[in-house]
């Protein structure tokens, strides 16, 4: 069996609830593993998480996509012994291809202060052994080609060489659900995927206005879902004419067309607000960024969110369109976001960029005057 070290981030801030919070962690490292084929023993001990399993590599790359972890490594395990430790830095170097040309260094750890040796000594130790048998470049800065990783705990001692950079943030499902706006652009499966990250069961909510969009925005869901581990994403899909057109044109008969952007995005708030009810979800998450389309300015968020009985969670609000794209090439979204261009066919020549309550207000009641009128 091999063992995988996994770490976690801001977990290690949390006072009394990290029982929980680590509860949590480990039931989605089980799920993810068992949802990739994999078995494995998942435990914890201080500040860290194991899993040992027979498949160490195929492990690796789903583990790393677990909300929580901040990275992870395969370890190889020895004596808390400085002399085995020693030995296994060397093997590690010489595996990872440390010789005359390529730098090294050694980073170790002693969280258990009853070691006999300090961390600098481990490291002086090591890496001493390591030139002596290799005769490669001593570089303690983090630049160096090769790092050896040593962490000695109370359980264990542990030698390393890689680490993996997991997606860190909170454990899915310890901040409760949300009800996620997702189309088929880029913006939207962003935002999701940031509130996951922050411990968000989301449930996916798409306005359907063709086939190639809900194409993309369910293949978009089912991106999300390798990242989901311990909750499973189930969409809703509803009709986007069904639930805007009427309103949108009494909108157009009254020749207040250019307001079609701010009543169709309450109008969909609206249907998200009822459905957060319906499922016991906290929040509505939106894609937006501040200033990046009509919609999207501080006056017309500030129509737009009037009167909507749950939070309105905007985490890219404070984004530019190229942080918003960086990440959705990480996360693997932008491809499938990009396929096809997609126009709203409800969209105005010229859409309102700078609407006000009162306004809105106005609007509505005569608005709610023809729907009473049957008009």
């Amino acid at each position: 069996m091999g063992l995988i070290l996994l770490r976690y981030g801001e977990l290690a801030l949390k006072g009394r609830n990290r029982v929980a919070f680590l509860r949590q962690l480990r039931r989605n490292i089980r799920a993810c593993l068992k949802e990739n084929g994999l078995t494995g023993e998942v435990t914890s001990a201080g500040q860290r998480v194991y899993v040992e399993t027979d498949r160490v590599e195929e492990a690796l790359e789903p583990l790393s996509r677990v909300f929580g972890l901040a990275s992870l490594s395969p370890v190889v395990e020895v004596e808390r012994d400085i002399d085995a430790i020693v030995r296994e830095a060397v093997r590690q170097a010489e595996t990872a291809g440390v010789r005359p040309g390529v730098s090294f260094r050694v980073d170790a750890r002693r969280a258990d202060k009853t070691f006999p040796h300090i961390s600098p000594e481990i490291n002086r130790l090591a890496g001493g052994a390591i030139h002596e048998a290799l005769h490669g470049d001593v570089d303690l800065s983090k630049a160096a080609d090769v790092t050896i990783g040593v962490d000695v705990r109370a359980e264990r001692a542990m030698i390393y060489r890689n680490v993996l950079r997991g997606p860190g943030g909170l454990p899915l499902g310890t901040e409760g659900r949300v009800v996620a706006l997702i189309s088929g652009g880029i913006d939207s499966p962003v935002a999701a995927w940031m509130m996951m990250k922050r411990g968000c069961a989301v449930i996916p909510l798409h306005f359907s206005q063709d086939e190639e969009d809900t194409a993309k925005a369910l293949d978009n869901i089912e991106f999300l879902s390798h990242y989901s581990y311990g909750w499973r994403l189930r969409p809703t899909v509803l009709s986007h004419a069904e639930a805007v057109a009427p309103t949108l044109q009494r909108l157009y008969d009254l020749g207040e067309e250019r307001w079609a952007c701010i009543f169709c995005k309450r109008t969909l708030l609206q249907r998200a607000a009822a459905l957060c009810e319906e499922l016991g979800a906290h929040g509505i998450v939106m894609g937006d960024a501040l200033g990046q389309v009509a919609s999207q300015t501080l006056p017309n968020m500030e129509v737009i969110s009037y009167g909507i009985t749950k939070p309105i969670l905007r985490p890219l609000i404070g984004m530019d369109k190229a942080e918003i794209v960086d990440l959705a090439q990480r996360i693997g979204t932008f491809e499938t976001s990009t396929r096809s261009e997609h126009s709203c066919r409800f969209l105005p020549a010229r859409p309102l960029t700078r609407g006000t309550v009162e306004r809105m207000l106005e609007i509505s009641r005569r608005l709610d005057e023809m729907e009473g009128q049957g008009t």
